[in-house]
């Protein structure tokens, strides 16, 4: 589909844009395509970059959740592993064009959504990372003040103690963020090894202390392990009730949901970071080997441990960060927060920073440049107010991560559909960045992307504001199941009604007209 004059082919992987568009509105150079030059992640690099995502403490505390709503440990993992084995799909289709031709998301859904339109679908992504940094950037926050307290006891009487730990974990990023995107390589692929070594000592002391894995994970302390978390959660909130485990299948599909959920953001903007890959094996091998295999490790140690706090204090303890603060030796406690710094810091600069900002410099490239993007960034996830998002898990799983899956499940399908079905992987660079060109439909805009999207959402909405009224609300009705299987319903729905309209419809000087350029 591309014109052979405006790119040149380097490989089969990669396509290069030769033509100057910097005069256009449309182009900055962080949202330019990735010289060839610059393509240098490696297949280490790109599972480094998982592993130092999926380290972190949500995933470590996300099989606990799953427990606490009455599955047992294996039911908790399999739910995980195959959850990210779903969304390592759309993650690798996706993952192709930022390969081959060196764009970012945005730039991507030029192609789906249109030049200007494409500001919908990548707004939408930037709210949701704004929702994760200021989450993982209050988990950070209670790490360092975790780390006070254990070095000044007196830190515990500091009033808004958290909130100031919570405060210069926030500041430290933002000195991260103007330093800008070269270092992510870096900061991934060095802490990688840290984070392994990190989770792999707290299981082996955590087994050790509580007289072996068969005691840690056997049936009858897992059981008084969730009533006992239920006992708690109670005391937060006591309009919960102490109930029977729900069944497995009844509980499976909206766990599932939520395990897809948890990456349905970076599957979209995954090509924010192959278009530095050096090849479409590298990025597909990296992925697949440091995605769903590490998530579920991770998890398994998070439920692992929790189950052993169980029997070595008594009383489970979900959050490893109060579960370092009950370690006496100092240096043991340093290691501790150090490692779960790393986890938290490459997890959000990686994660919520690079595609946020990104995605609010595509609304104005010319006035908005990366860097200020991450600061609109840093700036919304404190507005978002994460301390509330994160403080219980029925509103965690069931409302925030089933919730945004509805919106990425409904973008994700439009653009692979789009990509592999009606361009067949052929894009041209230059119009990418036209405001008159090829993805300019009308006005910038592509009505069929956009009627797509709305239709595959608004089936969703009356599950979702009925669910985030009440996390613990179990399916009555079809909305509530619809809602129940919120990324698996709008992808399908979206992908399928732009297929039919981008068929049926076509717009005018419409690419499908074009073979696809050769790779």
């Amino acid at each position: 589909m591309a014109h052979r004059e405006n790119v040149a082919p380097v490989s089969r992987d990669f396509v290069e844009l030769t033509e100057d568009v910097s005069h256009s509105p449309l182009w900055n150079r962080d949202l330019a395509p990735t010289t060839i030059e610059k393509r240098t992640w490696s297949t280490y690099n790109i599972a480094a970059l998982w592993i130092g995502m999926s380290v972190v403490i949500t995933t470590y505390t996300l099989a606990g959740g799953l427990i606490e709503q009455g599955m047992n440990w294996w039911q908790a993992m399999l739910t995980i592993l195959l959850g990210n084995t779903i969304v390592l799909i759309p993650m690798i289709l996706n993952a192709h064009a930022g390969t081959k031709y060196g764009i970012s998301f945005p730039v991507l859904c030029r192609a789906s959504f249109g030049t200007r339109g494409a500001n919908i679908a990548a707004i939408a992504r930037a709210l949701v990372a704004c929702g994760w940094f200021g989450i993982q950037t209050w988990i950070g926050g209670e790490a360092l003040d975790g780390l006070a307290t254990a070095m000044w006891s007196g830190w515990s009487a500091v009033p808004g103690h958290v909130y100031i730990m919570f405060g210069v974990f926030w500041l430290l990023q933002v000195a991260i963020i103007i330093r800008g995107i070269e270092g992510i390589k870096y900061l991934e692929s060095w802490s990688a090894p840290l984070l392994l070594v990190g989770g792999a000592i707290l299981l082996w002391w955590a087994t050790s202390e509580a007289g072996g894995m068969s005691a840690v994970l056997s049936s009858d302390n897992i059981a008084q392990m969730r009533e006992e978390i239920i006992k708690e959660a109670i005391k937060v909130d006591p309009t919960k009730t102490l109930k029977a485990p729900a069944p497995f299948w009844q509980i499976f599909p909206a766990s599932l949901t939520a395990s897809v959920g948890y990456w349905a953001t970076l599957s979209l903007n995954i090509p924010d970071f192959t278009r530095y890959a050096k090849s479409q094996r590298s990025q597909a091998l990296g992925q697949a080997l440091g995605l769903p295999l590490t998530m579920t490790a991770f998890a398994f140690i998070g439920v692992a441990t929790t189950s052993a706090t169980f029997l070595i204090y008594h009383r489970p303890i979900a959050n490893p960060v109060e579960l370092v603060s009950q370690f006496k030796s100092l240096p043991v406690v340093l290691f501790a927060m150090i490692v779960i710094f790393a986890a938290q810091i490459t997890t959000n600069m990686a994660a919520n920073v690079v595609s946020p900002s990104n995605d609010f410099s595509n609304l104005n490239p010319k006035r908005i440049s990366y860097v200020t993007g991450g600061l609109i960034t840093a700036a919304i996830g404190v507005l978002m107010m994460p301390w509330y998002l994160y403080r219980n898990v029925g509103a965690y799983i069931f409302t925030w991560l089933l919730g945004y899956s509805a919106l990425m499940g409904a973008i994700g399908g439009v653009m692979i559909c789009d990509y592999w079905v009606i361009r067949r992987q052929g894009l041209s660079l230059k119009d990418l960045f036209l405001e008159g060109g090829r993805y300019s439909y009308g006005k910038g805009f592509n009505w069929r992307a956009i009627v797509a999207f709305a239709f595959a959402v608004l089936p969703v909405l009356p599950g979702s504001i009925r669910r985030a009224a009440d996390p613990g609300r179990q399916p009555v009705d079809l909305f509530d199941s619809l809602y129940t299987y919120a990324w698996f319903f709008t992808f399908f729905v979206s992908f399928t009604v732009y297929g039919f309209l981008m068929r049926l419809l076509r717009p005018v000087n419409s690419p499908l007209e074009r073979k696809p350029e050769p790779h």
